[in-house]
């Protein structure tokens, strides 16, 4: 008897999970999708609107009722509409005393009000918990179902209890919440949205300047010039030619630039003796971008196999090719192979090869997808020791090309070097001192500050001293 009933408990419902209802004010296209979804999930929905018509636009399974009536019936309301709507809410204060109110509306412009959007609908209903959530999940990625991008709820709020009840919500709608703090983290969350790639904003400016200048600068030596001194129309390389000189240029200047910002780094701590001090303003911002500094360069070496893929196939080289051997034809003269010249092109191809490989391994790390499953140490070897090979490789590539041009006066048109030289300059730079940080009598030390080790404690001491009095 008390098997068969265990049994019969066993395939009986839990009632214990049965989701609480859920009220959203506001029957727009967010409202609609983030009600869809919650159906979905098992929660029962009821929208409160103005108008108590139910439209087929409204979710299956969905009341529609009056704004006090859905209020009455849910201890959860969601406010699905905008600030300047909220004031219908003033008639309702006493209904909305001890409810959740999750706020997550957003603004046209960054910091547009003098307070949130939460911390607005807090002061108008001062007896209701408000939460700030769901603000950065759009209505069609509810509704398509495609949340890979948009997956990170970020939560905030006063009371404990009612973001924990929020945050379970979003878990049961299979987003990922991130607990933001309290109410004041509102403003942050609000603007987040309307930033247009926040940590792309300095790689993109920085490649567009480098990359308009190198334009310009190759333009003068490889167009400008041959037409001034030698009457030779060479325009058209500007389709081809140029763009494919300022690609490699740009690759190995921004992947330089992934790794100056470590050199400085070991530098200051080096000098302070100490890891417990803040770096200045433009290193943190500029180590924090690091990694779309390294895919903008993936881009450009990309582009850059891309147009030498190509150099057969064009015109030019082609008609270049045929009237090197109707020279030597008509002069019944060979060339000699040059095995130097040989072996140069062939190292000159191989370190580009290589190099490319390691790029692009670099770049499938730093996917989230990827980097996610490998440990620190795995991720820190491909990055760090592979990215510093791969800045050697493609270094050498552009100095194999170089060869003995780098002496050759020729090669100095209006007194400017050619392009390829300045882009050495960084990255050169960067690995003879990332050379020097590898002594030893430099490395051990950097190591043992890294660790926690101190050169002057003291100093240390009354830094953390200020810290925690300006904290208090």
């Amino acid at each position: 008897m008390d098997k068969n009933s265990s049994n019969i408990m066993a395939l009986a419902p839990n009632t214990s999970n049965k989701r609480e209802t859920v009220c959203i004010f506001g029957t727009g296209d967010f409202g609609r999708a983030l009600g869809h979804k919650m159906i979905q999930s098992g929660y029962p929905v009821v929208f409160g609107s103005r108008s108590t018509q139910i439209s087929s636009l409204i979710p299956k399974g969905a009341e529609v009722l009056s704004h006090a009536e859905a209020a009455q019936k849910a201890a959860i309301i969601i406010i699905a509409i905008q600030r300047q709507h909220y004031n219908f809410l003033i008639p309702l204060t006493e209904i909305l005393h001890g409810k959740v109110l999750v706020d997550v509306s957003n603004n046209l412009k960054i910091n547009e009000h003098p307070e949130s959007n939460a911390e607005y609908l807090a002061q108008l209903v001062p007896g209701a918990k408000v939460v700030k959530a769901f603000n950065t999940v759009s209505a069609w990625a509810l509704q398509s179902g495609t949340l890979d991008a948009s997956r990170q709820v970020f939560v905030c709020g006063d009371d404990m209890e009612a973001k924990q009840t929020v945050m379970n919500i979003v878990r049961a709608l299979g987003l990922t919440p991130l607990d933001q703090g309290s109410l004041l983290a509102a403003q942050e969350i609000e603007n987040y949205p309307l930033r247009l790639f926040p940590m792309w904003k300095f790689p993109i400016l920085l490649s567009f300047g480098l990359a308009s200048f190198f334009f310009f600068y190759c333009l003068i030596r490889n167009v400008i010039y041959p037409y001034v001194y030698e009457n030779k129309d060479f325009s058209f390389f500007i389709a081809i030619s140029i763009p494919n000189r300022i690609c490699p240029i740009l690759a190995l200047i921004l992947l330089a630039l992934v790794y100056l910002p470590g050199v400085l780094a070991a530098i200051i701590q080096l000098y302070r003796g100490t890891k417990y001090h803040r770096f200045p303003d433009w290193l943190d911002k500029w180590m924090l971008c690091r990694k779309q500094l390294g895919l903008v360069a993936l881009a450009f070496a990309s582009l850059h196999v891309l147009y030498t893929l190509v150099i057969p196939i064009r015109y030019f080289v082609r008609w270049r090719m045929s009237s090197q051997i109707t020279s030597q034809v008509l002069n019944n003269k060979t060339e000699p192979l040059d095995t130097t010249n040989a072996w140069l092109s062939d190292s000159y191809v191989a370190l580009g090869i290589l190099g490319f490989f390691l790029f692009v391994l670099l770049g499938i790390t730093s996917l989230p997808s990827v980097s996610n499953n490998v440990n620190w140490r795995e991720f820190r070897f491909v990055q760090s020791k592979l990215g510093y090979l791969t800045l050697i490789l493609c270094t050498a590539h552009t100095l194999v090309y170089g060869g003995k041009r780098f002496l050759s006066p020729s090669s100095y048109r209006w007194y400017l070097p050619n392009a390829y030289m300045l882009s050495l300059i960084i990255p050169c730079m960067v690995l003879v001192v990332k050379f020097v940080l590898i002594f030893p009598c430099l490395d051990k030390p950097l190591t043992r500050i890294r660790q926690g080790w101190e050169r002057n404690p003291q100093y240390s001491e009354q830094s953390h001293y200020i810290i925690n009095k300006s904290a208090v």
